[in-house]
């Protein structure tokens, strides 16, 4: 087989397979798992795919972050009274652990300066409470995802990976009742993971927009937030399910 036929066969298996790991491409390819590794190394430099943990993932569905810009003024006045009720339920010498979403930030804006452990990989909310003396900021560091101003990447994994924090608050692309939280894509997808992985209680901060929607990348299942806070554009059908799912949510 010639290279470029490989790369063809590569791409075929990646995109009809969502994503694929580098054992399995190598026992197809009948190359070794080294020359797979370069193979997906020129082919994400092409942008034809993108490498993942083990193996590489298929960027044909794959949906583009919305630019923070964008985000900061979409359903804004929601965002600012969800965050707002977030706020109520932290106390002092709290470890938090914030994500990179403008839900996060206005919670950044509001919080008083008390003495407080916020974690965060957003850019954004980093710098709105540099100004706050009693809270100390940690930053996950990693890879810079200029579109959501957020870090991801193994970095800022394994960075979490130090930590236990008391709460999560995060946002997401997507919630929907049966298949779960998800997001635009797998690098985001995967640092969310690892928040909800170290938090003693997890919140999601969603906006009713959000509800219904699928995103590309799984995160995680319902059963595994704590409480949801909403706006009260929420549904009453969907209003109920979640109280068949046993979920606290709170409506502003």
């Amino acid at each position: 087989m010639l290279v470029a036929e490989r790369y063809e066969m590569i791409v075929q298996l990646v995109n009809e397979k969502g994503s694929i790991r580098v054992s399995e491409l190598s026992e197809l390819c009948k190359v070794t798992e080294e020359t797979i590794r370069r193979d997906l190394d020129r082919l994400e430099q092409a942008g034809r795919l993108r490498r993942s943990h083990g193996g590489a993932v298929s960027v044909k569905n794959e949906q583009p972050e919305t630019p923070y810009a964008v985000r900061e003024i979409m359903n804004a006045e929601e965002k600012r009274r969800i965050a707002e009720e977030a706020v109520k339920q932290i106390q002092p010498n709290d470890r938090i652990l914030l994500d990179a979403s403008t839900t996060a930030w206005y919670m950044a804006s509001s919080l008083p300066d008390i003495p407080l452990t916020i974690l965060t990989n957003s850019i954004r909310v980093a710098t709105e409470l540099a100004g706050k003396e009693k809270i100390e900021v940690i930053s996950t560091g990693g890879q810079l995802l200029q579109r959501s101003l957020s870090f991801v990447g193994p970095l800022a994994e394994r960075s979490l990976e130090t930590y236990y924090v008391d709460k999560l608050f995060f946002s997401s692309q997507g919630v929907h009742l049966d298949r779960g939280i998800s997001e635009s894509n797998e690098l985001q997808a995967r640092l969310k993971q690892k928040m909800v992985s170290i938090a003693d209680r997890v919140i999601l901060l969603a906006d009713a927009s959000k509800f219904g929607q699928q995103a590309f990348t799984h995160v995680v299942n319902l059963s595994q937030v704590s409480e949801i806070i909403t706006d009260s554009r929420l549904s009453d059908p969907i209003r109920s399910q979640l109280a068949e799912l046993a979920i606290p949510v709170t409506v502003v």
